[in-house]
């Protein structure tokens, strides 16, 4: 590991000349004081490296000075293959990885290449954090060591050992046969089998992994494309699936087909409107996605669904009813005022 940072540290100074302690340890990810020790075991070494005082000062090594040491080690080349997307790096526990392969591959090229390529890549931007609206597309936090240790089982073909939590359970240990890691929307999954069945683990969702030392149980090349697809394919049939009628206008349509699993029968209706038959993963996903479609659809069955649009938009519609820092009255509060104020039946009998 330290090796590797030493690498990292000289091949920085000989891109961009003078640093601070402050920068370096910045881009290796340590600290400033593990940074001045690197220093120190690199001039020790017989690496030039000087100091240079005052506000601008920093760390520099002696012009002309070059360095064959740019063999890239197992985590850099495999950060390298991943590289296509970079937060896809990050997912996998190798985005550490792939700056110090970078670094090693600019300073392999020809210098008369080097400024073409540094210029070159400042007008490549690829898949931002953030859209033109500005929403943040956020990767889900695994730690390092879990990931790492996941990865391992993985490239080894050994057992793995996770403690996972399935969606609205507690976590518990399992002890699965992996196959390989795929990331989809900054999302992280390990593909693996359970006692010869499927089974996708949502990274984020381990809390502790253990590499064993029995032979996993899964077949000598595997095409993670394929894989990926069938279990995707099985995800969206399955579960408590819900089918819903829904009314939307046509400006909005490609809105419901973009989150709908699938989309059945379509027939416009007199207003202009069309009237679909939506398929959702379950009614959690078929609120939301109505939802976020506000006046602009309108669910004609099933009728729970109604109720439970009508119950949230009531909910919103009674919280901007009165100015803000006022005193909300509660639920029950609420109906009871409901309730002594109704208008009586004039079908009820007189007293």
């Amino acid at each position: 590991m330290r090796a590797d940072r030493l690498v990292s540290l000289v091949l920085l100074l000989r891109q961009r000349g003078r640093l601070s302690a402050a920068t370096l340890a910045r881009e290796l990810e340590v600290s400033t004081r593990t940074v001045l020790r690197d220093i120190e075991a690199l001039s020790a070494a017989g690496v030039p490296v000087y100091a240079e005082r005052g506000r601008h000062g920093g760390f520099a090594l002696l012009p002309g000075f070059q360095t064959e040491l740019t063999g890239l080690n197992h985590d850099e080349a495999l950060a390298l293959l991943v590289a296509g997307s970079r937060r896809g790096a990050q997912v996998f526990g190798l985005g550490s990885a792939l700056a110090s392969a970078m670094l090693k591959v600019v300073d392999a090229l020809p210098e008369s290449y080097r400024n073409t390529a540094a210029g070159a890549a400042q007008r490549l931007l690829i898949d931002p954090e953030t859209d033109l609206l500005a929403r943040r597309s956020v990767a889900e936090e695994v730690p390092d060591t879990i990931v790492a240790e996941v990865r391992r089982a993985v490239f080894a073909g050994h057992k793995l050992r996770i403690r996972y939590a399935a969606a609205d359970q507690a976590p518990k240990w399992r002890t699965v046969d992996p196959i390989g890691l795929v990331t989809a929307r900054d999302q992280g999954y390990l593909l693996a089998t359970r006692s010869g069945a499927d089974r996708t683990y949502r990274l984020s969702r381990i809390s502790a992994a253990q590499e064993l030392a029995e032979p996993a149980q899964r077949p000598e090349r595997v095409d993670l494309d394929r894989a990926w697809q069938e279990r995707s394919a099985r995800f969206r049939t399955g579960g408590d699936q819900v089918t819903v009628s829904v009314r939307v206008d046509p400006a909005r349509r490609a809105h419901l087909v973009d989150t709908a699993l699938t989309i059945g029968a379509e027939e416009p209706e007199v207003d202009g409107w069309l009237r679909l038959e939506a398929v959702f993963q379950d009614p959690r996903h078929a609120e939301w996605a109505v939802w976020q479609l506000a006046t602009h659809a309108e669910v004609l069955a099933p009728q729970w669904l109604r109720a439970s649009l009508r119950e949230r938009a009531t909910t919103l519609a009674t919280r901007y009813d009165v100015p803000p820092g006022e005193s909300r009255p509660s639920r029950a509060s609420a109906a009871a005022t409901s309730a002594a104020t109704r208008t009586p039946d004039s079908t009820a009998p007189s007293k």
